[in-house]
């Protein structure tokens, strides 16, 4: 079926049945464009969504962080990112991210794309940013334990994914995504 042909179904109700700091699942009573009726849960963030930073150290390499990552209950390598402030802009969240986590921020900064996780399920956008010309800076975050930099060869990008303590799928999306982008420019 082509997009045009398409009629967009109708949210005819939609109430909250739980609720955490962070999460809100919502029911949704949805009418297709055929007059099927379906029920849907989705887990709704309650943030304007969130930053993933891919930050050049120079043209060979990306600084990279190794977190502990709860829901999987192990150390995680992983892009830095974090939650978009209720009245922040994309890059200013970026910047701050990039300052929190790997103590530098960045003079040059491109939203290159959003992206969901499972859009079936989940509302929350991640926006990957790339950040270039980094000087020294650093600010106060919010993580637990100081983060480890790991510096990444660009060249190895394609191991990135195979590395046994890299499952994250934003952080593979990333890297895939960055390297066409930096390919082009060449």
């Amino acid at each position: 079926m082509s997009k045009k042909t398409l009629k967009a179904p109708q949210v005819t109700d939609c109430k909250v049945i739980a609720q955490s700091r962070l999460f809100r699942i919502e029911q949704m009573d949805i009418t297709f464009g055929n007059g099927q009726k379906v029920e849907y849960e989705r887990l709704k963030s309650s943030s304007r969504g969130g930053v993933l930073v891919v930050a050049l150290k120079d043209e060979h390499s990306v600084f990279m962080v190794r977190e502990y990552g709860a829901g999987v209950e192990r150390y995680e390598l992983m892009f830095p990112k974090g939650r978009i402030e209720s009245d922040e802009p994309i890059e200013v969240a970026a910047n701050r991210e990039l300052q929190e986590e790997i103590g530098y921020a960045a003079k040059k900064l491109t939203h290159v794309k959003s992206i969901t996780l499972a859009p079936g399920y989940m509302g929350h956008l991640t926006h990957i940013v790339l950040a270039e010309e980094l000087y020294p800076a650093t600010l106060a975050g919010d993580e637990p334990e100081p983060l480890e930099v790991v510096l990444w060869e660009l060249d190895k990008i394609d191991e990135l994914a195979m590395q046994e303590d890299v499952t994250e799928a934003r952080t593979i999306a990333a890297a895939y995504i960055v390297k066409a982008l930096l390919e082009q420019r060449k």
